[in-house]
């Protein structure tokens, strides 16, 4: 305070260019009467508008991208949930595939056993047959071996046994009863 003072004191001696006790020609004056023109020149131009409509046009902008991000984002979640459905779908199919395959494998399998036990009744049937078979060619075999020999040795005990004198008694004998058959 005390320099103010002295100031104010040193100031009375020296010429006063004030009007009135106001001073004029001070810096203050001349920044203020600056600025009170750089704000009318603003005004004038319509800066304040200009830089209103900017600001406007940047928000619409934000606003656009904002709105285009949030269609962005809704046809993301869409896509999303069609491929989640997707992927959930294809993961039933999957497993119904897979629920097919093991039933028809399991059909291939019985259906195996069975033409396997099949196979082997048919071919154990045939091993009978044949079986059988060779049997029966044996027997009928035998039999006509047998009956051969006994035929032969018919033949040697009637030659060694018939004469002509019973040839002819039983061929006499044998046309009589050709007679009575006939009638």
């Amino acid at each position: 305070m005390l320099d103010i003072a002295i100031l104010a004191a040193a100031a009375g001696e020296h010429a006063d260019p004030s009007v009135g006790g106001v001073h004029l020609l001070n810096a203050t004056f001349f920044v203020s009467a600056a600025m009170l023109v750089l704000i009318g020149i603003i005004l004038w131009k319509k800066v304040p508008a200009a830089v209103a409509a900017s600001l406007d046009a940047k928000i619409a902008g934000i606003k656009a991208e904002l709105d285009e991000a949030q269609a962005l984002r809704a046809e993301a979640e869409k896509l999303r949930a069609e491929y989640e459905a997707k992927l959930a779908s294809a993961s039933k199919e999957a497993a119904d595939m897979n629920a097919r395959a093991e039933a028809e494998a399991e059909a291939v399998l019985a259906k195996a056993r069975t033409d396997a036990e099949n196979l082997i009744a048919r071919r154990q049937k045939m091993a009978t047959d044949k079986i059988a078979a060779a049997e029966r060619a044996a027997v009928a075999e035998i039999r006509e071996k047998v009956a051969k020999a006994a035929t032969g040795a018919a033949a040697r005990l009637i030659a060694e046994n018939h004469g002509a004198e019973a040839d002819q008694a039983l061929v006499d004998r044998t046309v009589a009863e050709l007679g009575t058959r006939l009638n």
